[in-house]
C-alpha cells in the first residue's frame, strides 16, 4: 500500500532522514519506534507532504507522493493524526470533526460524524463542547475521530499515547486494534514501544534518522537490543 525507499529529509543544513525505506502493506499495523529526536515524526510528516523530501520516493498504491499537496494526500485516502493532538482548540468537538471530512462529499458527513461517534461514545455526549476544554484522553480521541472523517485506507498515528494515564494508554491502543480489525491499515510512530509491539504486525527501528532494525513485531519484542534500548 505504502512504499518509501532511500528517504532524504533536511531542516536546513541538518540531514535528519538518512536514507530511510520501509513498507506498509495492506491490513496491516507496522510501527515505527524510536527515541525522541530519532525522526519518527519528520517520517510521517514528509509522508503526509507536511514536509518536502530532498531525495527518495513515496508511494502509496502505486502512485508518487512526492511533490502532491496535503490536501489531495488525504483525499487519496491517507490520514495523519499528528503528535500532540492539534485539535482545533475554540471550535466545538462537532466543528473539529466536520473540518476533518473536508475532502469527502457534503452528503457524506453526516454518515462519518455517526460512525465517529459509535466508535467514541464520549465525543457525541460533547459534540457541542469547545475542543480546547477536553481532557487530554478526550483530545486525542477527538484527534482520531477528526483524521477518520476522511474515510482513510491507511490512518498515521503520531504518538498518540503521549501524556495519557496508562489506562487511557490501554483504551487508545484497544481502538486501533478495533480500527484495522475492521479493514484500516495503520502506520503508527510511538516511544511507547512495548504497546507499539505488542499491537504491531511488523516493526522498524529508528536511530538518529536511520532504520537500524527492521522485523516481525513479536520477534523484536524478544530483540536484546531492542529490550535493551526500548523496553527497560
Amino acid at each position: 500500500m505504502l512504499k518509501v525507499e532511500n528517504l532524504h529529509v533536511y531542516y536546513g543544513s541538518i540531514h535528519a532522514i538518512k536514507g530511510v525505506s520501509f513498507e506498509v502493506n495492506d491490513g496491516e499495523i507496522v510501527t515505527l519506534i524510536g527515541a525522541n529526536g530519532a525522526g519518527k515524526s519528520t517520517t510521517l510528516n514528509t509522508v503526509a507532504g507536511l514536509l518536502h523530501p530532498r531525495g527518495g520516493t513515496i508511494t502509496f498504491e502505486g502512485q508518487s507522493l512526492v511533490g502532491m499537496p496535503a490536501s489531495k494526500i488525504v483525499s487519496r485516502g491517507m490520514a495523519l493524526c499528528p503528535e500532540g493532538r492539534r485539535v482545533f482548540q475554540q471550535m466545538t468537538v462537532r466543528e473539529n470533526l466536520e473540518m476533518g471530512g473536508f475532502s469527502r462529499p457534503a452528503g457524506e458527513i453526516e454518515a462519518s460524524l455517526e460512525n465517529v461517534f459509535t466508535r467514541f461514545p464520549r465525543l457525541k455526549e460533547r459534540a457541542r463542547q469547545v475542543a480546547g476544554t477536553l481532557s487530554g484522553g478526550e483530545q486525542q480521541m477527538l484527534a482520531m475521530g477528526r483524521a477518520l472523517m476522511s474515510k482513510p485506507k491507511l490512518l498515521m498515528l503520531d504518538e498518540p499515547s503521549m501524556g495519557l494515564a496508562p489506562l487511557l494508554v490501554e483504551q487508545i491502543f484497544d481502538i486501533i486494534g478495533e480500527l484495522n480489525r475492521a479493514g484500516t491499515t495503520i502506520l503508527l510512530v510511538e516511544q511507547n514501544a512495548q504497546m507499539a509491539l505488542s499491537i504491531a504486525t511488523r516493526a522498524y527501528v529508528l536511530e538518529t534518522g536511520n532504520i537500524v532494525k527492521e522485523g516481525d513485531a513479536d520477534a523484536l519484542m524478544h530483540d536484546d537490543d531492542v529490550r535493551r534500548a526500548y523496553l527497560g
